[in-house]
């Protein structure tokens, strides 16, 4: 079965108001199944290809879902002791399902680094390719093995040997020797390879020709057995007085056909010392092949990172939590504690409302992009901005407040046959979105203009979306300003957007208040219009051609932030 192909149960985390647009996501790119939306996380079980999945633009890390239970409750008097077995019984109970685990993930790294990739929880310098063994308690095995390692070895043993006979020689016969050496090695490490599978051809052999000669020594003992029992003990007995071996006995049979009693007997102690030599061949044949298996690897390193809240956090802190768990993880599987460079990582989150540990597919968050310079608004919410927008193929896309572009660079992303338009007066942010454009190699559709917002160079109708975060807050120190000249930004983007085109905007809290009640004043008549008074001529009032959609709530890290989305209906 193609690895892709396999269902396996994953977990992503999310930012604050991100879970709806991440199931969203799931459900469109990687066919997701059993979606399950909490707090902060997502989970979901999918067959596509973890290269795919690591493609999530809306997650933040990716685990791979080891274990989601019920909350561990503890009464309120539970000693330390008590509560850390209970703790144990719960989490690490089923060793074979965290082997089992361990070793999908290293399916998973093996299926990135095939497509050259280095995403990994642990140092990649110091983790060799490894699968898990259910069988052997968890430890790692390399994936050489068997006949194919074994052959690696032993002509590099070779090999090493040959080069210290050459060094040995002396004089001008050394020189001679020393442009001969290659062609020697491989004729000496081809000739010992076929004498060595010569030798376990030769030794199979005879274990299958003993096996044979015992069955037919069997079959003739069972057809003649019941005859003269007391001449053939006799006969053994002198046979043994005799000193006779089991070969010569057989000689004697072989020659002479009439063998009667004694060449029965014969027979039996024939077949017996056969016996005895068939066992000893396949416990010395089962030793040499014990002793040229390659020694297993040490059991793997790990860390538990843990996030503790709720009831529980009233018995543990984080690191006693970590303590605690690694301790049984340990003794559980054999495995060692490194803090510094583990191999594998095991996330443990407890709660009063579930219990979930995972292992991180990825060594990086999924959130930060490898084609983003300097990055700008959080990557998470810019690509929300261009997923809620509906860019269709062929669109013509505007920023007028673009920043460092990282909303037209997450938007460009995701639509190929798009042209987008980002718009700024500071200099040093075109500089920044240049930059930026030019290291993911998306200047051919994505174009700078430095112009302001209230006044933009384009014809009316013509663009089809325009996405904008305004800016606000004590980092761009334009509370006052956005405040009072939100009126004007809004109507100008109303101006150059198409009927049927979509406004997206990310405000903080107090503009969004500001905005819904320049909304709620248009939609009233105005606040200084009444029945009597005749409209003044001018542009119509803001947010006058635009429906509002939605309204999401996502986290910008201190703050939260307000993404509206509207479309506009008329002229």
């Amino acid at each position: 079965m193609n690895e892709s192909a396999v269902l396996t149960r994953y977990y992503c985390t999310a930012g604050s108001g991100m879970e709806p647009l991440l199931v969203r996501e799931l459900q469109e790119k990687v066919a997701a199944e059993e979606v399950c939306q909490i707090p902060g996380k997502v989970l979901f079980s999918s067959s596509a290809g973890i290269n795919t999945i690591r493609g999530l633009k809306s997650a933040e890390r990716l685990f791979l879902l080891l274990k989601q239970d019920s909350p561990v409750t503890l009464p309120a008097h539970t000693r330390p002791a008590q509560a850390a077995s209970v703790l144990q019984h719960r989490l690490l109970t089923d060793s074979r399902q965290w082997t089992d685990a361990v070793m999908t993930w290293s399916r998973l790294q093996r299926e990135m680094e095939s497509r050259g990739t280095e995403f990994n929880t642990a140092s990649t310098a110091e983790r060799p390719q490894m699968r898990m063994d259910r069988n052997d308690g968890g430890r790692e095995v390399k994936e050489e093995s068997g006949d194919r390692g074994r052959r690696k070895r032993s002509k590099e043993l070779r090999e090493e040997e040959i080069v210290e006979g050459a060094e040995a020689e002396g004089g001008s016969s050394r020189g001679t020797s020393e442009k001969q050496t290659p062609g020697k090695k491989r004729r000496r490490v081809v000739d010992e390879e076929e004498s060595v599978e010569g030798e376990r051809q030769e030794e199979r052999g005879k274990l299958e020709r003993c096996v044979e000669e015992e069955m037919n020594e069997e079959s003739s003992s069972e057809r003649k057995r019941g005859e003269g029992e007391e001449e053939e003990r006799k006969s053994l007995t002198r046979g043994r007085a005799h000193g006779l071996r089991a070969t010569e006995w057989v000689g004697v049979v072989e020659e002479d056909e009439d063998v009667g009693p004694v060449g029965r007997e014969t027979t039996e102690a024939a077949a017996d010392m056969c016996s005895r030599e068939l066992i000893h061949s396949r416990t010395k044949m089962a030793a040499i092949e014990r002793s040229m298996e390659p020694a297993a690897p040490p059991a793997p390193t790990f860390r538990i990172s843990c996030r503790c809240s709720g009831v529980l956090a009233r018995h543990f802190s984080t690191q006693e939590l970590g303590r605690v768990v690694g301790s049984g993880l340990s003794r559980l599987l054999g495995w060692k504690s490194d803090l510094k460079n583990p191999q594998l990582e095991v996330s443990v989150y407890l709660s009063s409302d579930h219990s979930i540990v995972g292992i991180p597919v990825t060594r990086f968050p999924l959130a930060k992009r490898s084609y983003i310079k300097s990055p700008g608004l959080r990557s998470t919410v810019a690509w929300a901005l261009g997923f809620l927008a509906g860019i269709q193929p062929g669109s013509r896309v505007l920023d007028p407040m673009c920043g460092a572009a990282t909303i037209l660079l997450e938007a460009a992303q995701e639509h190929k046959d798009t042209h987008f338009l980002g718009v700024d007066l500071d200099d040093g942010q075109l500089q920044r979105a240049n930059e930026n454009i030019t290291f993911a190699d998306l200047k051919e559709r994505i174009q700078l203009l430095k112009a302001s917002c209230t006044e933009l160079p384009l014809a009316s109708a013509s663009v089809d979306a325009v996405i904008c975060d305004v800016p606000f807050g004590r980092k761009f120190n334009t509370k006052t300003y956005m405040a009072d000249n939100l009126p004007i930004i809004i109507t100008e983007m109303e101006r150059v957007l198409r009927v049927g085109g979509s406004l997206l905007l990310l405000l903080s809290p107090q503009l969004s208040c500001r905005l819904k009640k320049l909304q709620a004043a248009d939609q009233g008549g105005g606040a200084t219009r009444t029945q009597d008074t005749e409209p003044q001529p001018g542009p119509p009032p803001p947010l006058s051609t635009l429906k509002l959609r939605d309204t999401h709530r996502v986290s910008l890290g201190a703050i939260d932030g307000l993404i509206h989305s509207y479309v506009k209906i008329q002229t």
